[in-house]
C-alpha cells in the first residue's frame, strides 16, 4: 500500500510534468499496465496513455488545481483544464497508485467545447 503522502507527491508530479510537456518524467510515473478511462477515450498500457497526454497536450495551456484530495493510494484532483480550443474545462482525475507508479486513471469532464474546438481547428 502507498502512504497518502507519497500518491499525493506522485499526482503532483503527474500533473506538473504534464503542464510542462515533460513526457519523460510522466512515463517515469506511470505503471507498465496502466489502464486510463476517460471522457475522449481509453487507452491501455504506458504507450497509449502517453499518446492520449501527448495528443492533449498540444492544446493544453494550463493546469489550475482546484483541490487534491488524497487517502492511502487513491488521489482525488480537481482542476480547470485551460486550452487553446475551449473555455476552462471543469475536471476530475482519479488516480490508484501502487508501487510508486500510477496504474489506474479515470477522468471526466464535459467534453462538448472540447469537442467543438477540436471541430474549428479542421
Amino acid at each position: 500500500m502507498t502512504t497518502t503522502k507519497a500518491a499525493r507527491e506522485l499526482a503532483e508530479t503527474y500533473f506538473t510534468a504534464w503542464e510542462a510537456g515533460d513526457f519523460d518524467t510522466l512515463r517515469g510515473l506511470l505503471a507498465e499496465d496502466v489502464d486510463f478511462v476517460g471522457a475522449l477515450g481509453t487507452a491501455s498500457g504506458v504507450e497509449e496513455a502517453l499518446a492520449g497526454l501527448k495528443g492533449l497536450g498540444q492544446v493544453l495551456e494550463k493546469i489550475d488545481v482546484q483541490v487534491r484530495v488524497a487517502e492511502g493510494d487513491e488521489v482525488i484532483t480537481w482542476f480547470d483544464l485551460h486550452t487553446k480550443v475551449a473555455a476552462a474545462t471543469p475536471t476530475v482525475n482519479w488516480m490508484h497508485v501502487d508501487g510508486g507508479k500510477i496504474t489506474r486513471i479515470r477522468v471526466t469532464f464535459d467534453p462538448r467545447a472540447l469537442l467543438a474546438g477540436f471541430e474549428k481547428q479542421g
